[in-house]
């Protein structure tokens, strides 16, 4: 008899979004943490909640894959 396969969390969309985000959409308490920098990029599962806010693209591409997300850019 077989036992039926667990399509737990490991096999969920594990696809993120980054894109840029400017610092002055952001709220003034993050503003405020990131002063002089005009752009960050910004980290998103599929169902728009923000995962993390980078100061770098390149950052934020290393961070997905460190948590075995696959990254993509949204424009």
């Amino acid at each position: 008899m077989h036992a039926p396969y667990d399509f737990g969390p490991e096999t969920e969309n594990r696809i993120v979004y980054v894109r840029e985000v400017a610092v002055s959409d952001l709220p003034q308490d993050v503003q405020d943490q990131v002063e002089g920098t005009k752009t960050l990029y910004a980290v998103h599962r599929a169902d728009g909640e923000r995962l993390a806010l980078v100061k770098e693209r390149t950052l934020a591409f290393i961070l997905a894959r460190e948590h075995d997300f696959d990254p993509v850019t949204v424009h």
